[in-house]
């Protein structure tokens, strides 16, 4: 097990916590997990440790939206996000961690700009939203979505950002995430592997750390109950800004 201090092991606690509220509630809030993760743990050790906890939270996300996912976007979003994985383990692999978490904060934020300049031109011309999953929107979030989750594990913003573009109901965007990252985080296993970072304190950290991200499903299952699409909205940005903001400086 990792000698950590106790203020460090109270961080990682919030940040499961905060995957399983995620999950199951906030896709993007994640990025607050992101957050403690990197900053108790070396970079690409908290990559590892984060993957397995967020599978735990997807075991979550699938029981409890399953039946909601979009299956024509996850499959038109498929190739793209490929690509990006494929770029984003190239990455890993070669670049140092300030510069993983740079381009990361600079992608988030550009994202962030795009979907508000979009949602402000739409609104401006009373224009009916277009249908998710346009080619071009779909393979620039798809690409950005898998590169960002190969090396930091920080696609769920931009894929936030994505359905939020394309003004996808809350039930609908919490089932095709869920659907998404399931099939995504079991995909990043041997590539992480492959790297020798599933080394067994990260197995056991992990062990510990997973019954609260089972903790924060359940609160999050409750939350997303009470939550209407326009609060919903609001707190995916700001916490999608916080993040990239945070991974910046």
């Amino acid at each position: 097990m990792i000698e950590l201090a106790p203020l460090a092991w109270a961080a990682l606690g919030l940040a499961a916590v905060t995957i399983g509220i995620s999950k199951t509630a906030l896709p993007g809030g994640s990025i607050l997990a992101i957050a403690l993760f990197a900053t108790v743990l070396p970079a690409r050790t908290s990559t590892a440790a984060m993957l397995l906890l967020l599978i735990v939270g997807d075991v979550f996300a699938l029981i409890t939206y399953r039946r909601h996912a979009h299956w024509p976007t996850l499959l038109r979003l498929a190739p793209a996000v490929l690509a990006g994985l494929l770029a984003g383990f190239a990455f890993l692999a070669i670049a140092g961690d300030g510069i993983v978490r740079r381009a990361i904060g600079v992608i988030l934020l550009a994202m962030i700009a795009v979907t508000l300049w979009r949602r402000w031109r739409q609104n401006r011309a009373d224009a009916v939203a277009p249908a998710p999953g346009g080619i071009v929107l779909s393979g620039v979030y798809g690409t950005l979505g898998g590169f960002t989750t190969m090396v930091a594990n920080a696609g769920g913003p931009v894929m936030s950002m994505y359905f939020l573009a394309t003004r996808t109901p809350v039930q609908v965007f919490l089932g095709t995430s869920a659907w998404f990252f399931a099939i995504i985080n079991l995909v990043k296993i041997p590539f992480l592997a492959g790297l020798g970072l599933f080394e067994g304190h990260v197995l056991l950290m992990d062990a510990v750390l997973a019954p609260l991200v089972v903790i924060g499903a359940l609160v999050g299952i409750r939350l997303a109950k009470r939550m209407n699409q326009v609060l919903f909205d609001r707190i995916v940005i700001v916490l999608t800004i916080a993040g990239a903001v945070y991974l910046l400086f």
